[in-house]
């Protein structure tokens, strides 16, 4: 198939969507840029002058490999097609670009094993362009970020680390580019590649990861560097998180105050905390109140403190969290539900800096950042008369919404894997990761509970598993999956309805567990399920299961004969 027809078949550049008004351009959910190729080559040219060649060719092959993973990811999500057909979306996608026009001309897929070994011939390198233009003829190899790219693109795909080689250049006299890909294993003592693997003793590996960490960090903003700060205990590489602790790296300096919105169990301490925490007032108190777990006679005592005799019960006179607070910052979790008198005095406290003591008459000065949190609407509260606007707009100058887990996918593995670490020296075991189909009912569920249910999931999972072994996906769930498969439901006997088997009756699988059934049994009886519900459409079969085209083929071909 060629790049023209790979590009209508998945129909790429409707998926490349550009928005004038707010300057961004989308290739499906990732940000593109338009740059000028010879200003591109420029900056190429000074990683060459100030890092010198090998520095500057690995920095271009890992941003390339980078960018390869992004693509491949945009592959796998529009699998529609024969496996070798959507494996072109890569070279199809680079030409879409403008980077370089390739075509793959020998290929060994092992798809059961994840390896492509091959030759690829590129034409209208940019690469190769503007290294001739900068450096003239000579070099055997300069398409450094392109190669870079085909490798991330490839290892991605297979799940396997593949690394592309260019074997021939037009900056050495040649007629076009060729690049020959290997699994990394495979290419032995080759220089080049131990150079690329980062095995060579002349090559700092790490140097240049802590160089191009610290290049990720800077961007410009309004003229002057802005550094973002270290995310720390946050953790999350989707674009909603990053643009989310962007908006909160940017307000840590200040005093303004910020409302943190989202949905239950995303989150909103944890990202209160590091706002304090990275802020001018980190060495004062952070002091968190649940608004909502505090009974409505005793939230403004809580808040505002009481003086003795104040009502009864009241023995002795305290401080309240505004005035613990004092000098630091007052996180105010779930503010929807403080009653109205509250909402009258906190409005008061925000707007004058004072407080005075339930029951007192004595004037007190406190210094206090105000970190908002809520799960509701606001705005409809203001409009039913349950919230006052005044106050609403005095706590949310800065909103900052706090997306779902169920919108954050590839942040759902990152997560579960700093988790495993977290509760794995408590339990006392040592937990080799995740296994794939784990991995893949991760992805799978939607976290309703968000972090918070993932969190819990994981530290039973951690109890459940061997020491020494991986986690399995009967450790995530092991009284089944909450999301029953293909839009099913258990039923209080056992059996799951809203699919049929290939008999027309449905399956009692607490029955068929109680039998023996193994758990192969189920899945592959789930795989039949999918395919009769597809009508015999292994993509949509693949779809309803959460699999890709190829990894339903391969268990297709590992079912047993249906009687």
């Amino acid at each position: 198939m060629t790049e023209k027809k790979a590009i209508d078949q998945f129909d790429l550049r409707s998926r490349l969507r550009f928005n004038s008004d707010n300057g961004r351009i989308w290739l499906e959910e990732h940000r593109m840029l338009m740059l000028h190729a010879r200003a591109l080559g420029t900056l190429r040219r000074e990683l060459f002058e100030t890092l010198g060649p090998e520095r500057a060719r690995a920095m271009l092959w890992r941003s390339g490999f980078e960018g390869g993973k992004l693509d491949a990811e945009i592959a796998l999500k529009v699998l529609e097609g024969e496996d070798f057909d959507a494996f072109q979306i890569g070279p199809a996608i680079h030409g879409l670009q403008g980077i370089v026009q390739s075509a793959i001309v020998e290929n060994n897929i092992d798809w059961e094993e994840g390896v492509f070994r091959g030759l690829v011939n590129a034409r209208n390198s940019w690469e190769a362009e503007a290294h001739l233009q900068d450096f003239g003829p000579g070099d055997n190899s300069a398409c450094w970020s392109v190669t870079g790219y085909a490798s991330g693109y490839v290892t991605r795909f297979f799940e396997r680390f593949i690394i592309f080689k260019e074997t021939q250049c037009v900056c050495a006299g040649h007629e076009h580019c060729v690049y020959e890909s290997r699994p990394a294993e495979e290419w032995g003592d080759d220089p080049v590649v131990n150079f690329l693997r980062g095995t060579d003793e002349d090559y700092d590996r790490h140097q240049i990861e802590r160089e191009i960490s610290g290049l990720r960090k800077k961007t410009v903003s309004g003229g002057r560097r802005y550094v973002r700060p270290e995310a720390g205990n946050l953790i999350g590489e989707s674009d909603g998180f990053l643009r989310a602790f962007d908006l909160l790296a940017k307000a840590a300096p200040s005093p303004i105050s910020v409302m943190l919105s989202g949905e239950t169990g995303v989150g909103k301490e944890v990202f209160a905390r590091w706002l304090h925490e990275n802020s001018p007032r980190k060495d004062k108190p952070f002091i968190a109140v649940n608004c909502g777990a505090i009974p409505v006679e005793l939230i403004e005592s809580e808040l505002f403190g009481v003086r003795k005799g104040a009502y009864t019960g009241a023995d002795q006179s305290r401080a309240g969290r505004f005035e613990r607070a004092d000098g630091g910052t007052l996180f105010l979790d779930e503010v929807g539900d403080l009653p109205a008198a509250a909402q009258v005095k906190l409005l008061r406290v925000i707007q004058s800096g004072e407080v005075e003591r339930l029951g007192d008459d004595q004037i007190r000065k406190v210094d206090v950042r105000i970190v908002s949190a809520t799960n509701a609407n606001l705005k409809s509260a203001m409009q039913k008369g349950e919230f006052r606007s005044d106050l609403y707009y005095r706590l949310s100058t800065y909103p900052v919404e706090i997306p779902p887990l169920r919108v954050r996918n590839n942040d759902v593995v990152i997560l579960a894997k700093m988790m495993i670490d977290k509760y794995s020296a408590p339990y006392g075991k040592s937990i080799h990761g995740l296994t794939d189909r784990a991995i893949r009912m991760l992805k799978a569920h939607d976290w309703p509970g968000n972090v918070r249910e993932l969190e819990n999931t994981i530290e039973r999972a951690v109890l459940l598993a061997d020491d020494g072994a991986q986690i399995e996906a009967h450790h995530l769930f092991p009284n089944g999956p909450p999301t029953p498969a293909l839009g099913s439901s258990l039923s209080s006997e056992g059996k799951l309805g809203g699919c049929r088997s290939d008999k027309g009756s449905t399956p009692d699988w607490a029955g068929l567990i109680k039998d023996g059934f193994s758990l192969n049994q189920i899945e592959d009886e789930l795989v039949r399920h999918a395919i009769a519900i597809a009508k015999g459409n292994v993509s949509e079969a693949a779809r309803l299961l959460g699999l890709t085209r190829r990894q339903l083929d391969y268990k297709l071909k590992a079912l047993e004969p249906t009687e």
